[in-house]
């Protein structure tokens, strides 16, 4: 009786602790690309342009201005991007369903022949094959994350990349103008915030990721900094020779 509990116990265990993350969602990578995009682009266009000793209406006026700029821009890349892919997959299922309706006895075959490759029994890989392939539906599932590593029911959505790149850098790349917006007359509360924004974003990705917190921020923390540093040196090389 007692073997019996503790092999519940790690029954459960085991259970409630191996659930993963949704790695295939659309809304991840645009959402993160986005907001660090936003932060850095916009910051080095402004360090960019005050280098240039204009005046803090210039600034403002540019960072507002690449704020909505790179938002649409990136919204409709991912967009076309994502909806180009999904239409790409979508061709290559009909060529799988066609496949399947034309020749169901060699994708049937092709499926045991795909088990026995990974060390099933020929003749168990044939019965399961041939048990997975009476529902076209279910076959049509199994070939495609077989042939093709994907999953016809979770394929990612153009309209939610483009929501989530386009929320995601106008808010990155509005903490470089807020200072400005809310009476700041100097650069640095820009970069400071902008700066804090960045190690942040670099922190909220390690807990999706798993890596460590303070390598992930202060990484996008240095990039971030160097993007600026190195156009606020360009806009008052070229201000002063203009």
């Amino acid at each position: 009786m007692a073997i019996i509990e503790t092999e519940a116990t790690l029954h459960e265990a085991h259970r409630d602790n191996h659930t993963h993350r949704d790695v295939n969602g659309g809304w991840l990578r645009p959402a993160v690309f986005g907001a660090m995009d936003g932060l850095v682009s916009n910051l080095a266009l402004m360090t960019g342009v005050a280098g240039g000793a204009v005046s803090q209406q210039t600034i403002v006026i540019t960072g507002l201005a690449g704020l909505a700029a790179g938002a649409f821009s990136m919204a409709a890349g991912e967009y076309t991007s994502v909806a180009s892919q999904r239409e790409l997959v979508q061709a290559e299922l009909d060529v799988e369903r066609r496949e399947l309706r034309k020749h169901p006895a060699d994708e049937m075959a092709e499926l045991a022949a795909l088990y026995v490759s990974r060390g099933v029994e020929p003749d168990l890989a044939r019965e399961v094959a041939a048990q997975l392939s009476k529902d076209p539906a279910q076959a049509l599932e199994i070939h495609a994350r077989e042939e093709l590593g994907i999953d016809p029911d979770d394929l990612p959505s153009p309209l939610v990349a483009a929501v989530s790149s386009f929320g995601s850098f106008a808010l990155g790349a509005l903490l470089p103008v807020l200072p400005y917006l809310l009476g700041a007359t100097a650069l640095w509360p820009a970069v400071l915030l902008a700066l804090t924004g960045l190690f942040a974003c670099g922190a909220l990705v390690a807990r999706v990721t798993a890596r460590s917190w303070w390598y992930s921020g202060l990484r996008q923390l240095a990039l971030g900094g160097t993007a600026a540093a190195i156009t606020y040196g360009l806009g008052a090389l070229f201000g002063a020779a203009v």
